[in-house]
């Protein structure tokens, strides 16, 4: 073992030796080595990513939502909330309404999902960082207020010294009977504008924030809500915390995880990390080809040493190992060194920040280094690397005896 690793490495790392190849041995390292870079750097980019999305849905969506399993709508008197408070793991509980509705400010006008929500949810939610003008305020003595997501300002035209002018609210009446005349047809009421707040695309253009008591007296919600949101301390565990939730609230409601609510987003965040990863691996797998190239060369080149070993008493097993060796060194250098790298460059980018998004929500592109990855990276690597060592030793020393004789 150790006079094949002696001279595997004086193979690879003979500074007298400048031929061609050796040339394509180093060719091969510096392929595994961009490979292994390229993983870590997107993979790390991915859970930057998605760490982004869930800080910004986790800014808006609680982290269980309990909503009526037939209906929009149930009482909230009859509403277990007492024991679903002394449950460990639920730091905020509060209750919501949702509808969509008209808004109109001066001559613009575009239906919207007005959020009714309590004290709580604000406390609960990440929006106060989220705000792009004004402040995150629902009523205070004098006044009620509303918060609009950014595509709702947008398409009201509205800026920020127009908070001081209300928006009209629009939704029909809950009637049997129809009514064309507008007057008859909606409810109505007024509010004043306090700010605006930005979390993404989906939030901004859909939803207006309001104080619960102006939904409920707007909807004529006696005592009615259309779900229950709470919020739990960090690294809970929400799929515990739901089913505790569940086994208290029963079948009449529909208890969600925020994972859940999104679930189409978190599954295809990860469905892309992995697919990219297969991609980048079948890369790696191009690559491996640079390393059956030069041991295959390496074999034909050293066919004189060959015979040298066998007639020393070298057995077949013997120049095996030296050359799966070699291919291993090339392996292992490549992947290293590409981890390494691609880490220190993953640093930079959390640290210093290298690549800056212009516009975005977030000043420098997102990126978070998961440890586990590093292992499914070095085992991926390591793995093509073994079989393309392999094969070629395997093959060419199939002809052991008549190697060396010409």
């Amino acid at each position: 073992m150790k006079l094949a690793f002696y001279i595997a490495k004086r193979y690879l790392f003979a500074k007298k030796s400048q031929n061609v190849i050796t040339v394509i041995s180093r060719i091969s390292v510096v392929g595994v080595a961009i490979g292994s870079l390229a993983l870590v750097v997107v993979l790390s980019a991915f859970n930057g990513l998605q760490n982004l999305v869930e800080s910004l849905y986790a800014s808006f969506d609680p982290d269980i939502r309990i909503t009526a399993t037939l209906g929009k709508s149930f009482p909230y008197d009859s509403f277990p909330t007492e024991k679903i408070k002394k449950i460990k793991g639920v730091k905020y509980i509060t209750k919501t309404i949702e509808e969509t509705a008209l808004l109109k400010f001066e001559d613009k006008q575009t239906l919207a999902t007005i959020k009714g929500v309590e004290n709580e949810f604000t406390k609960m939610s990440g929006l106060d960082s989220m705000m792009v003008e004004g402040k995150l305020i629902l009523k205070d003595a004098d006044n009620e207020f509303c918060v609009l997501g950014y595509g709702i300002a947008n398409a009201l035209q509205m800026k920020f010294n127009g908070f001081s002018k209300p928006i009209w609210v629009y939704v029909p009446k809950r009637s049997k009977s129809v009514s064309f005349n507008p007057d008859q047809a909606f409810h109505k009421r007024n509010i004043l504008t306090a700010g605006i707040f930005s979390v993404n695309p989906d939030f901004d253009t859909k939803y207006t924030l309001v104080p619960f008591e102006f939904a409920a007296q707007l909807l004529q919600f006696e005592n009615k809500a259309t779900a229950i949101e709470i919020g739990a301390p960090k690294n809970t565990d929400l799929e515990k915390l739901k089913n505790e939730i569940q086994s208290i609230v029963g079948t009449n409601y529909t208890v969600q995880t925020r994972y859940q609510i999104n679930e189409l987003i978190y599954k295809t965040n990860k469905t892309e990390k992995w697919v990219t990863f297969l991609i980048l691996t079948f890369i790696l797998v191009i690559a491996a080809f640079n390393i059956i190239s030069s041991l295959t060369m390496l074999i034909i080149d050293k066919t004189k040493d060959i015979w040298i070993l066998k007639c020393l008493g070298a057995s077949k097993n013997l120049v095996r190992l030296i050359f799966f060796t070699e291919g291993i060194f090339i392996n292992l250098l490549g992947a290293l060194t590409g981890i390494v790298i691609g880490t220190v460059i993953c640093l930079l980018q959390q640290h210093v920040g290298l690549l800056r998004l212009e516009g975005s929500i977030v000043e420098y592109y997102p990126v978070h280094i998961v440890p586990i990855d590093f292992l499914y990276i070095f085992i991926t690597v390591f793995s093509i690397g073994l079989f393309a060592s392999w094969y070629p030793v395997r093959v060419l020393t199939q002809k052991y005896h008549t190697l060396g004789k010409n």
